[in-house]
């Protein structure tokens, strides 16, 4: 096999330190290399000292697999005078057999050596950045709902089945009644007469729902939980206004992904963050649905193809699709809702998520790349692309069920 790289280095990291290999051509034996492993700490100090080791060994090439957030510093630093690729650990597992961090470091060292390796996606310091801020806005979104599951079992716990009647018990009307327990309120029908807007035809129910056995311990739980709600809901608005400034320079990326159903802004600053609105560094549309996580596995063993699920791929992107497949297939009349309902039926609902999912990023590949906005086919794509397969299917089902068709076609039409 080719050697790409004579002096290739290879470094295993963990929390407190990092294995460095660096392979080497052999000055004994010709065609031979030798490798030279030396452990370094993970402060800022010691991956500078690593750096001027690598530079001192001239190593061409520095191949790091991506552990945790332990890689960053060494990845930052070390990038900035050396060819530092980073690997996922899924695809430079090493061969069974006595696994240690100095073998795994030489591993990366050979495979790197020989170009085996391929680059995963780091993007630039303001992607990066706008990354931070939108992960920090998921995880907080979903704490806060966090607390409103812990809201729900706690009055279970009391026996008011507020969350039966009112779909949100955060709302106007169910925050409310909430405050009005924690301050002494006991009387389901003072508490149902806070109802508000549409809640306001279910105070019978309301009544019934809110008596229970709410006591002082309930009381200071749950005004510990709407406190941290609060917290947590200023947290979540001041993050959108800094996301909101970050976004200045992918503002006609956000206007594009704005035009497809099911796509809001929350979602779209999702989608830019992850992928870097740069699709250049995806040879393909199926490239990115591959890193993105939303096409099935492919699996073929004595010359036939096995099912797969769908393969891994970044949580953050596959979260905003799954929102935004939910939101396209509930909007009438377009071509998204007309492609889940046409798989629903043969594959069933959750490969018909997928594909819609597979369908949107499609979209987004073509449309960031070619800068055009989103083109709705509309929901008779299928039908009018296919008029006589149409015409069949109804003809059959109506057969079903007990009629006659005769077909009598418009004046006019085709």
């Amino acid at each position: 096999m080719d050697v790409l790289h004579e002096r290739c280095a290879g470094v295993d990291i963990s929390k407190k330190d990092a294995k460095a290999c660096v392979r080497s051509p052999s000055t004994k034996r010709r065609g031979s290399f030798t490798n030279e492993t030396t452990t370094w700490g993970s402060t800022t100090n010691a991956v500078l000292a690593l750096r001027d080791h690598l530079l001192a060994a001239q190593v061409t090439l520095v191949v790091i697999e991506a552990t945790s957030d332990y890689w960053k510093p060494f990845y930052y630093l070390l990038a900035q005078d050396l060819n530092v690729i980073l690997v996922n650990a899924r695809q430079v597992k090493n061969l069974p057999g006595r696994k240690t961090d100095v073998s795994d470091a030489a591993w990366l060292a050979q495979l790197g050596a020989h170009g085996l390796v391929r680059r995963s996606f780091v993007p630039p310091q303001p992607v990066r950045e706008l990354r931070d801020l939108t992960r920090a806005r998921t995880q907080m979104t979903r704490e806060r709902g966090q607390i409103v599951q812990r809201l729900e079992k706690l009055l279970e716990d009391t026996g008011i089945k507020l969350a039966a009647v009112a779909s949100d018990i955060m709302g106007v009307s169910g925050r409310a009644m909430l405050e009005a327990l924690i301050a002494g309120e006991r009387d389901p029908q003072a508490l149902a007469e806070m109802a508000k807007r549409k809640l306001l035809n279910k105070i019978p129910e309301l009544t019934e729902a809110l008596t229970g056995r709410f006591r002082d311990q309930q009381a200071f739980l749950t005004r510990l939980h709407l406190d941290h709600y609060d917290q947590l809901t200023t947290a979540i608005q001041r993050l959108d206004e800094r996301i909101e400034e970050a976004m200045a320079p992918f503002r006609p990326a956000l206007d594009l992904l704005d035009t497809i159903p099911g796509i809001n802004q929350a979602v779209a600053e999702v989608i830019i963050a992850e992928t870097g609105g740069d699709m250049a560094r995806f040879t393909t549309a199926r490239h990115l649905a591959s890193w993105a996580g939303v096409c099935p596995g492919h699996h073929e063993s004595a010359g036939r193809t096995k099912n797969t699920k769908v393969r891994p791929g970044n949580s953050y992107l596959k979260g905003a699709l799954g929102f935004a497949t939910f939101g396209a297939v509930r909007t009438n009349n377009t071509y998204l809702q007309a492609r889940y309902k046409r798989l629903t039926a043969r594959r069933g609902p959750l490969r018909a998520l997928v594909a819609v999912e597979h369908s949107i990023i499609t979209a987004i590949w073509h449309m960031l790349t070619d800068d055009v906005p989103y083109h709705e086919l509309g929901g008779t794509y299928f039908t009018q692309r296919d008029p006589e397969r149409a015409t069949r299917r109804a003809i059959t089902a109506l057969n079903q069920l007990g009629y006659t068709v005769t077909l009598n076609p418009l004046e006019g039409a085709a």
